[in-house]
């Protein structure tokens, strides 16, 4: 009977293409500046191309799948229908933007192999999306019996026009930390053997500015970005394979159909403009439980600065240690203090996890529950560091543990993988951590898709090459940092752990693993805690460094989560301007590569009525800066002189 319906169902479908499959579909958004272009190759196979205010952005690209059984779909396909919706995504987020309110306009169209006798057809369904800040597509297949689908290669490809200059972090390899340069490179020299990770962002000389991303990764494996290998510009995808079966990358449920992750193109006139989109998140589903508990907030922290305090023989992993670090954070209104590693029992040994390791104990100088009763009486919480495997091993008793406790986040550490089941820990890991009650900071973790709107209590991650790079390498320059929100950020938040106060020149660097500097000016790192998405952001530095310092004042009042974000000036690699807005105060972040420059900062984003400005910029040397307070409004245009590697942090407030 199953058999007889689904043959009387694909003639049905057969017959209705016979009529539609010439039948080309463009899906333009609401504003029409973008577009989207669904055609067929003579071979039948779909292809899609985009545009942003009539300029070509995307070529003609091909879409399909390649499966284990039954081989490649995406040739010799007939549109069985297609079906066009408006939508709009409505939601409240803890990142650049408290709300978020975007409509879209939605194309599904079917599409069918033709009837093989006795044998269903194969389907796909294509749906497009197009938002007013770029493009998202999705392929999905249903499955034909209760045998899962394995899947080898997703066939999804981005045709470049030509000319674009892109900058992409070339991982090399998958299980990685995620973390590199993001460096520029000719769209013509992306090479098949390289494994760009998302975002790739990209710029044609005389056109707009695109990146590609993936979002609502469920169930799937991470996509990687490689060049196509045919000789023409653009990039094709790779995933991450499959630990139990390399020749595979996914493997669904069994009867489940299989339907890929969001691509996600993002497009904007100027790389900056792609900043203030909320795409990746808008993509992704609402949460399913109740985050009014989740209180995002800034952390001292032990780890980066080495745990040693003056005054403190001792000072180290022990509880009067981080007594001292509760007193920093309660004197500067710091929500919370992270106890990084070596504070459990058999800890130690980075990304190995030890013989014996239990992380529901304590070394014996730590006592946890009393570090949590004296940040109570402080107004302080705290956090604890965990290796992602000995969490594995004691994963309910642990949540368990930090949830009796009182624990307020767990900083989890060294996956370094985003294949299918890696994937589909991550959700395991923040749905129950959401169950406990628990925020969760990832490091060694894959490049973001999303999840943090699933998941209110998912505040930051790692994959960026940030701050602890001080440590033992020369690579952290003012250069990297401001490539950055163009590029890493532009898909989430990341936990680049700044506000280092140790500041010299980058002619006078030397990584040292303790007290480590910074080769970027004091403003330069004060301007990170506006530009940098964080809703945990991490004051790096030791107590000890920060002390007395006059710059401290700025540190104590500024927000992790922004009401609205503007970008304002700025270039690739060159320079970055960001204004961000919580409540009625404008707070705003400069940053300069090692070149020293002149910008200008126009305030007509404040509106009407009369401000007062507190400015920090850069001094004689690389550890001073220059404070001014002056009355601003939204007619006058600020002038910042960014030393080399330098920068500026302003807060606006009402007067």
């Amino acid at each position: 009977m199953r058999t007889a319906l689904l043959l009387s169902t694909a003639l049905l479908s057969a017959a209705a293409a016979t009529a539609v499959q010439a039948e080309t579909f463009a899906v333009v958004s609401p504003d029409g500046r973008v577009r989207l272009d669904f055609a067929q190759q003579e071979n039948g196979a779909p292809t899609y191309a985009v545009s942003f205010d009539g300029k070509p952005v995307l070529a003609p690209s091909g879409l399909g799948l390649t499966l284990e059984t039954g081989g490649q779909i995406g040739a010799n396909l007939q549109v069985a229908g297609s079906t066009e919706r408006r939508g709009d995504d409505h939601y409240t987020l803890l990142g650049k933007a408290s709300e978020v309110r975007q409509a879209y306009v939605e194309r599904t169209v079917e599409m069918s192999e033709p009837s093989g006798g006795q044998t269903a057809p194969r389907q796909l369904t294509l749906t497009f999306r197009a938002y007013d800040d770029g493009v998202a597509f999705r392929v999905s297949t249903p499955n034909p019996g209760p045998a899962p689908i394995s899947l080898r290669a997703e066939n999804t490809q981005f045709s470049f026009v030509g000319g674009e200059t892109c900058w992409g972090l070339n991982l090399g390899r998958v299980n990685s930390s995620h973390e590199g340069e993001y460096d520029p490179v000719p769209a013509a020299r992306l090479r098949a053997t390289a494994l760009y990770d998302a975002p790739l962002m990209c710029q044609r000389p005389d056109g707009p500015a695109f990146a590609i991303a993936e979002a609502d990764l469920t169930h799937y494996a991470g996509m990687y970005l490689s060049g196509r290998g045919d000789g023409e510009p653009g990039v094709e995808i790779s995933l991450a394979p499959h630990p139990a079966d390399r020749t595979v990358a996914v493997r669904t449920r069994l009867g489940a159909p299989l339907t890929t992750p969001w691509r996600v193109v993002m497009v904007g006139e100027r790389p900056g403009d792609l900043i203030e989109s909320t795409l990746v998140a808008n993509l992704n589903p609402d949460p399913e439980f109740d985050a009014s508990w989740v209180k995002p907030g800034r952390s001292a922290w032990d780890w980066w600065n080495g745990g040693q305090l003056d005054g403190l023989p001792n000072s180290g992993m022990n509880t009067e240690t981080f007594k001292r670090f509760i007193d920093f954070a309660a004197e500067h209104h710091l929500e919370y203090v992270m106890i990084d590693e070596g504070w459990y029992i058999g800890a130690g040994g980075g990304g190995i996890m030890r013989p014996g390791v239990d992380i529901t104990r304590t070394v014996p100088d730590m006592d946890i529950p009393a570090l949590v009763a004296y940040g109570r009486e402080k107004g302080v919480r705290l956090w604890l560091w965990l290796n992602w495997m000995a969490l594995e091993a004691q994963f309910d008793d642990a949540l368990d543990q930090y949830e009796k406790w009182g624990i307020a986040g767990i900083k989890v550490d060294f996956m370094d993988r985003d294949d299918q089941p890696m994937v589909d820990w991550f959700h395991r890991l923040l749905g129950q951590a959401a169950d406990h009650h628990l925020m969760v900071d990832l490091h060694g973790a894959y490049h973001p898709t999303g999840l943090y709107r699933t998941y209110p209590n998912f505040l930051t991650q790692e994959g960026v090459m940030g701050a602890e790079y001080n440590k033992w390498s020369s690579r952290v320059t003012a250069t990297h940092n401001v490539t950055l929100p163009y590029t890493r950020m532009l898909v989430g938040p990341m936990d680049y752990t700044g506000g280092g106060f140790n500041n010299v020149r980058p002619q006078d660097f030397e990584h040292r693993f303790l007290r480590p500097t910074v080769m970027t000016t004091r403003a330069h790192n004060l301007a990170m805690f506006v530009v940098y998405d964080s809703p945990l952001a991490i004051v790096a530095d030791s107590p000890d460094v920060y002390a007395g310092q006059p710059e401290m004042p700025f540190i104590d009042a500024v927000p992790t989560v922004w009401d609205e974000t503007r970008f304002i000036t700025g270039e690739v690699g060159q320079s970055i301007v960001l204004a961000r807005r919580k409540g009625r105060d404008w707070w705003v972040g400069a940053m300069n590569n090692e070149e020293a420059k002149t910008v200008s900062v126009p305030l007509d984003f404040l509106g009407a009525g009369r401000f007062q400005a507190q400015l920090y910029t850069d001094g004689a040397q690389p550890t001073d800066t220059v404070r001014e307070t002056r009355a601003v409004a939204s007619t006058d245009t600020l002038t910042l002189s960014l030393a080399g590697s330098g920068g500026a942090a302003i807060r606006i407030t009402r007067r």
